[in-house]
């Protein structure tokens, strides 16, 4: 499977694991936690690469490894960032005694394989976990509703099966979770982000698997600040995900089957993306559209739209590709209307 990285995501990992990793003191001066270093030593027994873990031995502070970020005072484990590295192994059940640990990543490691540990439920501090670009399989847990802190969930670009458990619409504190890239199958929970305690718009990427039936209509009174669903076999309405005092930058509905009239959609006014191509979605394409400021990707291509393409605002940067293969749509960069 060719992993496809989705630019945002992975400048918001970046983002948050320098966010998280500033401490004002040497790494040199932090006196690792000695039970944090037991469950490291363990970790690096379950993995076969000894190069890769050099820096971890016995005769050194924890907080000096590589991979490894501890807190400044208590010495305790706070990260544990891999990424592009040539290990060999499943996730131990180790990691789930790092209990005060916040962010863990796995990152483009094509040997991490096996199922996710239910140990992991045992980490009630993390608010990070992105497992992302690997050989890991199964499902998506049930266990993962009771990690009670987390923000940002990424288990995208796996091997991943089966269905999006509804219980991940608990994690009230959630405002990311991206599956894309898996072979998740099933309908969408409609739990989730209903019960979100946060104030943060939520972004939801579900992308490049095998999920079917409709959108939710509880989605509808979730003001998604990103959401993604291209490449399914979903179905009906997803003009409910719009609409104009919303805080959405980004709708990805390509490649599915939905069927709606677009002739009377409202766009966010924050919207920059709005991909809607091989679909069966009719209609025209409303002339509210020449009023988003900051409109950068637009695609309705393979539909059965109608009518006259709106003139101005950001509406000249788009070429005849984006509205190909459609009904009866006319005007520049198309021929012109008869």
């Amino acid at each position: 499977m060719t992993a496809i990285v989705t630019l945002p995501s992975f400048l918001s990992l970046l983002f948050f694991i320098l966010l998280l990793s500033s401490n004002p003191l040497p790494v040199s001066s932090i006196v690792c936690n000695h039970d944090d270093k037991k469950v490291l030593l363990s970790i690096k027994a379950a993995f076969s690469n000894s190069n890769h873990f050099a820096s971890w031995t016995d005769e050194s502070s924890c907080c000096e490894w590589s991979n490894v970020v501890c807190d400044g005072e208590s010495g305790r484990v706070m990260e544990l960032n891999f990424f592009d590295a040539d290990f060999h192994g499943s996730i131990p059940d180790a990691i789930g005694d790092l209990s005060y640990i916040h962010s863990i990543v796995f990152y483009k490691l094509p040997n991490v394989v096996g199922p996710l540990p239910s140990a992991i439920s045992k980490l009630k501090n993390l608010v990070y976990l992105a497992i992302r670009e690997t050989n890991i399989s199964g499902p998506v847990p049930d266990f993962l509703s009771e990690l009670t802190a987390l923000n940002q969930l990424d288990l995208s670009f796996n091997r991943l099966s089966g269905s999006i458990p509804a219980s991940l619409g608990d994690l009230r504190s959630l405002t990311s979770l991206d599956l894309s890239g898996n072979q998740l199958s099933g309908t969408i929970p409609p739990s989730l982000f209903q019960k979100n305690s946060t104030t943060e718009p939520p972004s939801l990427r579900l992308a490049h698997n095998h999920l079917t039936g409709e959108i939710p209509p509880a989605f509808g009174k979730v003001g998604f600040f990103e959401i993604d669903l291209s490449q399914n076999q979903l179905t009906g309405d997803g003009s409910f995900l719009f609409g104009r005092s919303k805080p959405t930058g980004t709708i990805d509905l390509s490649r599915n089957q939905f069927e709606f009239d677009l002739t009377h959609v409202e766009f966010p006014e924050a919207m920059n993306t709005v991909k809607l191509n091989e679909n069966k979605i009719h209609g025209s394409i409303p002339a509210q559209i020449t009023k988003l400021g900051s409109l950068r990707s637009f695609n309705v291509s393979h539909n059965d739209l109608c009518g006259e393409i709106p003139c101005g605002g950001e509406m000249g940067r788009f070429d005849e590709s984006c509205y190909l293969h459609n009904k009866c749509l006319c005007g520049k960069p198309l021929p012109p209307c008869k």
